[in-house]
């Protein structure tokens, strides 16, 4: 079985229209293709958000017992599907349900005059499963999402997505990383415990043999007072994914477009960048742009890493982005951790206090 990078992500949305203005207008994805019942998707409504490499498929129940509509009640809006390309989706599906993967959909073809593609679904972690892609052509889902005419950005902003962080209760982050090592064949090739503001928390990276297909996890120190790791499985509602991260070649100039295009990021403090050339080395940019715009830098042993977090939009304060510039960095900024810790904690100041969500909730007298 060879995986060989995500084909793309599904997210599980309250209004899928209005996620798609907003990735739209804010990040600059256009939209690709879409579908609903006339296209044989029955009780959703599904819009395809592409720029580069990166596909974005917003989903949303049309019926209180749709998948999508009680994974937005649970969880609210976040990534319920991370779809892996591979050569062969059927041989797949039966290779990773004979080493342990529990079965969701056994392999279904989508098909037309010009493309065929074959999908398959099995579990992953926590209430997100993995979608199985073998694709022959250039459709998204032939006779399920119609592909929309369009010319592609001339100047796009992200390549292909990096990399996703997914946070899991304490004490699961081992039994997460040796399942993806057992049975989808990953290696792990980082770890690391970090400390900040008395707060802690274990991180795993586990990756696929291609390199393409890379998973950062992250749970709580329960021994360490309570955080954003800790706020993030409340308001979701048990594991997920906390950021998803989208390469871009020039990130200085994409954060600047995203700013003006009303992107929030999260801050970080100008004491930063009074040391960072003496942590990290000369950087091929302005000093002054780089502490202006927020964006933080790391070096490991190949290459320098520049990279900027979104706040969330989120009404619980979960799902947010990325933004990333590899200059032969391989890794994923893990001196830069502390000060993403001490920058969610700025902006957690301003959340409300995190309750757990109520599966049957009281309905409210009027």
């Amino acid at each position: 079985m060879n995986i060989s990078g995500i084909d793309h992500i599904e997210l599980y949305v309250g209004d899928a229209q209005q996620s798609a203005y907003y990735f739209g207008s804010a990040f600059g994805l256009e939209v690709g293709g879409q579908g609903g019942p006339e296209t044989g998707l029955t009780g959703q409504r599904s819009l395809l958000m592409v720029q580069g490499e990166v596909r974005m498929l917003l989903t949303s129940g049309l019926y209180a017992d749709h998948s999508a509509t009680e994974y937005v009640h649970r969880h609210g809006d976040g990534v319920a599907v991370v779809a892996m390309r591979v050569e062969d989706a059927a041989a797949s599906f039966e290779a990773l349900v004979r080493r342990g993967a529990e079965p969701i959909s056994p392999p279904k073809t989508y098909s037309d005059d010009t493309s065929s593609v074959i999908v398959a679904e099995v579990a992953g972690f926590g209430d997100v499963i993995h979608r199985l892609v073998q694709r022959n052509g250039e459709g998204f889902l032939p006779g399920a999402i119609e592909m929309t005419e369009r010319e592609p950005a001339e100047d796009p902003m992200f390549n292909k997505i990096d990399h996703l962080a997914i946070c899991v209760p304490a004490r699961q982050l081992q039994a997460t990383s040796e399942f993806y090592q057992q049975v989808y064949g990953f290696a792990e090739i980082f770890t690391e415990y970090i400390e900040v503001a008395g707060q802690g928390m274990n991180s795993v990276v586990v990756q696929s043999p291609s390199g393409e297909v890379t998973f950062t996890l992250i749970e709580p120190d329960t021994q360490r007072r309570a955080g954003q790791i800790d706020d993030f499985l409340q308001w979701h509602a048990g594991a997920g994914v906390q950021h998803v991260a989208l390469i871009t070649d020039d990130i200085v100039s994409t954060v600047d477009r995203l700013g003006g295009r009303g992107v929030r990021f999260l801050t970080t403090p100008a004491a930063y960048y009074r040391s960072l050339e003496d942590r990290v080395g000369a950087v091929d940019a302005p000093i002054g742009e780089l502490s202006r715009l927020g964006i933080l830098v790391d070096r490991d042993h190949w290459g320098q890493l520049l990279q900027i977090f979104t706040e969330s939009t989120h009404v619980r304060r979960t799902l947010f982005i990325e933004v990333i510039e590899r200059r032969g960095a391989r890794t994923f900024g893990s001196g830069n951790i502390k000060a993403l810790y001490e920058a969610k904690e700025r902006e957690m100041v301003h959340a409300p206090t995190p309750m757990a969500a109520d599966p049957d909730p009281e309905p409210m007298e009027v």
